[in-house]
């Protein structure tokens, strides 16, 4: 009686451990793959200055501080491309439609 008492408890430890995990996981994925986030990369090109640049990503893109905007330019500059929003694909889309309008060089947008 008490070894069969002692394997029941065991199953339901371990039954109780693997289950609460198998859930979270799914969940995560769930979630990520109906809501995913975007990237909005600006390349560099030739023929937008600095100034031009800086003050697309002021118009654009919403809460961009003058001081973020010139770092944005200047890694679009000196590394070749910067990612200047991520967020929901809707306005990834709209930001990204609204800054190549702009002229400025994007990069397709792109899931994190």
């Amino acid at each position: 009686m008490h070894l069969h008492h002692h394997a029941s408890i065991s199953l339901f430890a371990v039954t109780a451990v693997q289950a609460p995990q198998k859930v979270k996981e799914a969940a995560t994925k769930v979630t990520r793959k109906h809501y995913p986030n975007y990237k909005v990369i600006v390349l560099n090109d030739d023929f937008n200055t600095f100034e031009y640049v800086a003050k697309c990503l002021m118009t654009y893109i919403p809460g961009m501080t003058e001081e973020r905007a010139w770092e944005l330019t200047n890694q679009v500059h000196f590394e070749g491309l910067a990612i200047v929003w991520v967020g929901p694909q809707e306005q990834a889309e709209l930001y990204h439609a609204q800054l190549k309008q702009a002229k400025l060089t994007m990069a397709p947008l792109e899931p994190v």
